[in-house]
């Protein structure tokens, strides 16, 4: 018997409250839980500044967030000093009473720093919650949702869209700039603004040119609390100009000699796609010696003969527009040597010698020169392009000097002629490189490449939401090259001439807010640029005033197992935020320390479960404007335990074993009893029984082998028990006297003794059981450690049978205990006793924890996730783990937070950002090794953006082609997972005919631009709409497209029916096809006759569409007939259906239909009558035969015979026949006909019309004497031509 540990299957949290995390980051303002509603730093309750414990928490971000204090400069410092100390004391204010008292008494220094901390923290002091009630009730300045991309670039034949959403409470109105001028959008007919929303619409249906629209437009929303404003957004039209008209005289080169052919496409916006054909569309074939460059000119290394045998023309494709514009194509003229085009000479060895080409060492076509430079900004692609001339044609190589090419981020293009570096950053600037070689020498090209930014967000400034009298902060911090330049501006208007506010200071990158009032409710705008970019970001300053409420559900009731941990949650909301204590049963003390520990969320946390922690808890929730309260019932259960537990048990094939599982559970609880066999669910059969305290087989089975495990759970918690069982095959008789004896599982091991106690290892010896007369295979040595899973046994490891004593390998700080199992073929004998213990001594963890991960759960945060190491990997008290993420490719500082359980939760990141993330593990030793660096990404957001320009185009009737413009990266904000069609039938082309409207879907996975929708319906009328899928969901639905599908063929006609009324007739019914799929013009009918694997002609039958009946006259009365009926439409004939006629009643059963019709007959009296006077007849003929039969035998035949015997007729070697014929068969030599009938054969004699064998007259060799002297039997049938009344079949049959 193995236990496993897993009981307390609903976590220590119990049924309701959710996992417990000690972690705190100040410096987000957030808690790891979901809805965090309280900052660490906005409280301070009289008689301490901040928890000590709080303070250790988080020391990375401690550090942080004071190395950047240190970064003020001297000015700033002493603002803040002067404002500090000027700052007027207001009797509601938070630093009054105790904390006073405490700074006069000299605070220590942690406190000072703790006060410059909280300073630096202060903004996002207030979330608010989601839900709609309050979200509805409170105030809210404008927020911009939805806007369209900074260089906005639209199709001239579509109407012009410029999106701005926002939101606010109240909802706020919108109004457009125009290259920095009020945009009148009353005055111009052509212009709109969608209901509810600032989005502009230009509609060009009534005439105009999209050209009068270009320029830079700027939305603003407006509340009465202040003003966002969106993005400049630059809009231009899309340009697709025409090539100019030239004639291109042939173009004249020698063979070997380098040449370009220039594309010198026409500006287009955006810039077109250019690809080199022939004038024929056939595509130029490229390769190391002809390859086109990135300005699109095409060159050639060396000319060969060959070249001349196309042209070569430019074409240039236009995005928006969709159309392809063709140059002039050029005709080549290679002057050579060798006039003849031997294609055998390609592939010389030397082909250039054999053309008599003249070999010359490398030289650049692009760039030229020895040295060039680029620029290239940060987060762009760099790319760097080389292309040589030379015979032979040369090889590229890439170098960056003074290092390596960044193997993550470079890729060779353009047969290694173009160097792609993507996602450039700082760090790839530097000079590089190309070298082209040939046999005939090398030359080098040295390109300087700098790295310039466009602004990027170190600290993008965030929503402020303050209390009366709070202090806040918003950060603009931005990096770039050249420095950005910070410029802030409050509603929309620059802050320098807005009215000077008191309580406000601008200090560069940050504005400090002091005793903030209602009154300062603004939305502010932080524009930072440099020559490369810009960036806007609104964040508003909002002053709430709001008593306690509490978010969740009244006298919740909380189920949790005895001795586990959980956690009681009271979400609540305020401003000022609330204090919040915990009160047991209505009375006593506020619970904190000891037991409970309260988190500053408000949670309370119980660590360890126990019967008296039963009972009422009451939350309460105070500021000055009041208090709220809730209460929650605390329920304690006893946990689920197995306490009799199946054994391991040894069967022979066909006998019975019985699965002993008896369980204790709390009687509160439902207690559900299964079964897993070798993990899986057992399936009870009808060899199986399950009770309630057992599982008994019956009839044992080799299948039946394996582990059997008991599952005993109930909504809380549950506890499991394995054990094997083995199945022994049926054993041969025993050939000696050993083999005879009975054979056992072993005894078990005993007197276990530890020696050579070291470090990391420990010699473990003890003495064999009896292995009960089957050797012992294998010894399995298993620990147990009290500290992790105490009473749980892991098997260490396992040893051959001849052994008793082995070296075990040992992990740090492990207290281990062991014991011994033996094993022989029968089955594995009780653990023995277990041995002393043997603690080893501790060390720093020499691993991290596996399988860490970075998921967002929101799209505003990102959860770190790992798998919590085991005892033997600890290796120290107090294991921990300390969790490190930061922004990838930033150059940012680390964030770093200490977690004792196995996730973390960032908060406020951006929609789906990669991180690098890191955890280590530590304990009271020491850290372990240096962690992994681990890519995450925060969480996603819906897709912004629908796929555009969808085109349908119809294959068949049941099968459409879609195409679409796939949507910008930046909109998917997520990792895209499909794109996908929601279509639905909106109607039949048939009149009257009811359709399904309901909505389908096919998905195309990946970022693809086209697929195939497929079970369609004909003849039908469809709608679809396709979307951007990620994780998160389904992005905005793109236009609705109509489509119809063509004509099809039908399903199959609906319950066909076959009846037989009587032997003459058969008739068939049927309805209409459920799917016509088009307009019915008829049925086809096909039908044979067949008997057994004889098949008939097949007839076919056309009938109208209104047709639904048919009548067959049968020709053929025995026979059984396969009918198969279709629908036809002008698109043809659609699925048959195939039904057969009844049997008749001696070959099966009759349908219900025929039997229906007979059974007024049957009931008949004549018929019943008649059919007992056959029944006897047929009886007395049976009889008849059989007396004859039994007389008969063989009979010598000679050549006094009247009638010869046919040729047919079956023969002995000694010229007698056997006439021993079967009741069920035919008569020799008769034919069966299609029908059933029988055919005779001329010759109707038989040697049963002569007398009985005994009385004819032989000669010695036993042939007659005379001619057939009796005939007593056909004296008995005179009057009946024939003699087949004399055999039984053939009675039958003349009956019949």
């Amino acid at each position: 018997m193995r236990r496993l540990a897993a009981r307390g299957a609903a976590g220590d949290a119990g049924e309701v409250a959710a996992p417990a995390t000690d972690s705190t980051d100040c410096a987000q303002g957030r808690s790891p839980r979901p809805r965090r509603l309280i900052d660490l730093c906005a409280i301070w309750d009289p008689g301490a500044f901040l928890p000590a414990a709080s303070w250790k928490s988080a020391p990375g971000i401690t550090r942080r967030r004071l190395n950047e204090a240190e970064t003020l400069s001297s000015v700033r410092e002493a603002q803040l000093e002067r404002l500090e100390a000027a700052r007027p004391r207001r009797p509601g204010s938070r630093e009054r009473g105790p904390v006073l008292r405490m700074a006069r008494q000299q605070p220590p220094p942690w406190v000072h720093a703790a006060v410059l901390f909280c300073l630096l923290c202060l903004s996002g002091a207030i979330e608010i919650p989601m839900d709609p009630s309050i979200q509805n009730e409170l105030s809210q300045p404008p927020t911009i949702t939805k806007q369209s991309v900074k260089d906005h670039i639209v199709d001239p034949r579509d109407n012009i869209l410029i999106e701005c959403e926002a939101k606010g409470n109240p909802a706020p109105s919108f109004h457009w700039t125009r290259n920095s001028r009020y945009f009148n959008i009353a005055k111009d007919p052509r212009v709109s603004m969608r209901r509810r929303s600032g989005t502009l619409v230009i509609d060009f249906r009534s005439g105009g040119r999209p050209e009068e629209y270009e320029g830079e437009y700027q939305c603003f929303a407006r509340n009465k609390y202040g003003t966002a404003l969106s993005n400049r957004i630059r809009l231009q039209v899309s340009k697709s100009p025409l090539w100019p008209k030239e004639n291109l005289d042939p173009v004249v080169v020698q063979e070997g000699a380098p040449l370009t052919l220039q594309c010198n496409p026409p500006p287009g916006l955006p810039s077109p796609v250019i690809f080199w054909m022939s004038s024929s569309m056939e595509p130029i074939t490229q390769d190391k010696r002809v390859s086109q460059g990135h300005n699109g000119d095409l060159y050639f290394s060396n000319v060969m003969l060959q070249d001349m045998q196309t042209d070569y023309s430019c074409n240039a494709r236009f995005h928006f527009t969709h159309t392809i514009q063709q140059k002039n194509a050029f005709t080549l003229k290679v002057l050579t040597n060798n006039p003849y085009n031997d294609s055998s000479l390609r592939n010389h060895p030397d082909m250039y010698s054999a053309r008599g080409v003249a070999e010359r060492t490398p030289s650049f076509m692009y760039p030229q020169g020895t040295a060039s430079s680029q620029m290239v900004l940060r987060g762009m692609d760099l790319l760097l392009e080389c292309i040589a001339s030379g015979v032979p044609t040369p090889d590229i190589a890439w170098y960056k000097k003074g290092g390596d090419l960044p193997s993550d981020k470079a890729k060779f293009e353009n047969f290694n002629k173009a160097l792609r570096i993507t996602n450039v950053s700082e760090e790839d600037s530097g000079e590089y490189f190309c070298l082209a070689s040939n046999k005939m020498g090398s030359t080098r090209h040295t390109i300087s490449v700098r790295v310039k930014a466009a602004p990027y967000w170190l600290d993008e400034p965030k929503n402020l939401i303050l209390a009366p009298g709070e202090d806040g902060r918003l950060v603009c911090r931005a990096n770039g090259n050249p420095k950005p330049t910070v410029q802030w501006m409050i509603n929309g208007e620059p802050l320098q001439s807005a009215p000077p506010n008191p309580n406000r200071e601008v200090a560069g990158d940050t504005i400090i807010f002091r005793d903030t009032q209602i009154s300062s409710r603004a939305v502010y705008q932080c524009n930072t640029s440099n020559e490369h970019g810009y960036l806007l970001a609104n964040a508003f300053v909002s002053v709430l005033d709001v008593p306690p409420r509490m978010l969740s559900p009244r006298n919740q009731l909380i189920r949790v197992i005895l001795y586990n941990r959980t956690r009681l949650d009271c979400p609540f909301f305020g401003s000022p935020i609330p204090t919040l204590r915990w009160f047991k049963n209505g009375q006593g003390s506020n619970l904190d320390g000891g037991n409970y520990h309260v988190y500053e969320n408000g949670s309370l946390e119980i660590k360890m479960i126990r019967k008296e922690d039963q009972g009422i808890y009451t939350c309460v929730a105070t500021n000055i404007l009041g208090k709220a309260e809730n209460q929650v019932r605390l329920e304690v259960k006893d946990p689920t335990r197995i306490f009799r537990m199946p054994e391991d048990q040894v069967a022979k094939r066909g006998t019975t074993v019985q699965l002993e599982c008896r369980v204790k559970h709390d009687p509160s609880l439902k207690l559900t009893v299964s079964w897993l066999k070798d993990d899986e669910p057992l399936y009870i059969g009808n060899r199986m029984k399950k009770e309630d305290d057992s599982l008994t087989i019956f009839g044992v089975a080799e299948r039946d082998q394996g582990s059997y495990t008991c599952v005993a759970s109930t909504e809380l918690d549950q506890d499991l028990a394995k054990a094997y069982l083995t199945v022994l095959a049926d054993q041969a008789t025993p050939t000696n006297h050993l083999a005879a004896l009975p054979k056992g599982r072993p005894d078990r091991p005993r007197d276990l003794e530890l020696t050579d106690l070291a470090e990391r290892s420990v010699r473990l010896t003890w003495i064999p059981g009896d292995d009960n007369n089957s050797p012992i295979t294998d010894y399995v040595v298993q620990f147990e450690e009290d500290q992790f899973q105490p009473g749980v046994w892991h098997d260490h490891s396992k040893f051959p049978g001849s052994v008793n004593s082995a070296v075990l390998q040992l992990s740090p700080y492990v207290n281990y205990q062991f014991r011994v199992i033996a094993i022989n073929e029968v089955g594995s004998s009780h653990p023995s006793l277990p041995s002393e213990r043997y603690r080893t001594s501790g060390a720093p963890p020499e691993s991290n924890p596996a399988d860490v991960k970075g998921e967002g759960t929101r799209k505003n945060n990102m959860e770190i996730t790992w798998t919590p190491m085991n005892a033997t990997s600890a290796f120290g008290p107090n294991l921990r783990y300390i969790v490190k993420w930061r922004r990838r490719e930033t150059r940012e500082s680390w964030n770093n937070v200490t977690v004792w359980g196995s996730r973390y939760v960032v908060g406020q990141t951006p929609v789906y950002v990669p991180y690098e993330i890191r955890v280590q593990a530590e304990n009271d030793f020491g850290k372990g090794p240096e962690p992994d660096t681990v890519i995450g990404y925060s969480g996603e957001d819906y897709p912004r953006a629908a796929p555009t320009d969808v085109k349908i185009r119809v294959l068949n009737s049941t099968a459409i082609s879609l195409q679409w413009n796939r949507v910008y990266p930046d909109t998917v904000q997520g990792q895209l997972r499909e794109y996908r069609a929601y279509y639905w039938r909106e109607s039949s082309l048939l009149k009257n005919l009811w359709v399904s409207q309901k909505r389908q879907q096919a998905s195309f996975p990946g970022d693809r631009p086209r697929g195939v929708v497929s079970r369609l319906f004909p003849y039908s009328n469809y709608k679809l709409e396709m979307v951007v899928v990620n994780g998160r969901g389904d992005g905005p639905r793109s236009e609705t497209k109509e489509f119809t599908t063509p004509e099809g063929v039908p399903s199959a006609p609906r319950r066909f029916r076959v009846r037989q009324p009587n032997l003459e007739t058969i008739n068939l019914e049927w309805d209409h096809p459920e799917h016509p799929n088009g307009i019915l013009i008829g049925y086809t009918l096909k039908y044979l006759a067949f008997n057994g694997t004889k098949l008939g002609k097949q007839i076919v039958e056309n009938f109208s569409p209104n047709q639904t009946k048919f009548t067959m006259q049968r020709a053929d009365p025995v026979s059984r007939y396969r009918f198969t009926l279709s629908a036809r439409t002008q698109v043809g004939s659609g699925e048959a259906v195939t039904e057969e006629s009844p049997a008749p009643p001696n070959e099966a059963t009759p349908t219900a239909a025929y039997t229906n019709n007979q059974a007024d007959i049957a009931t008949q009296g004549w018929f019943i009558g008649l059919m007992c006077a056959i029944a006897l007849l047929v009886l007395i003929l049976l009889i008849v035969c059989f007396i004859k039969r039994s007389r008969g035998g063989k009979y010598p035949v000679r050549e006094k015979k009247d009638v010869p015997l046919g040729p047919e007729d079956p023969k002995e070697e000694d010229g007698s026949f056997d006439y021993s014929d079967e009741d069920n068969k035919p008569l020799q030599g008769s034919q069966t006909s299609l029908d059933g009938t029988i055919k005779q054969q001329e010759s109707d004699d038989s040697l049963v019309d002569y007398g009985e064998g005994g009385e004819g007259q032989f000669n010695e060799d036993g042939s007659f004497i005379g001619q057939y002297t009796v005939k007593k039997d056909k004296e008995e049938t005179e009057g009946n031509e024939s003699s087949e009344a004399t055999s039984p079949v053939n009675a039958i049959y003349s009956l019949a």
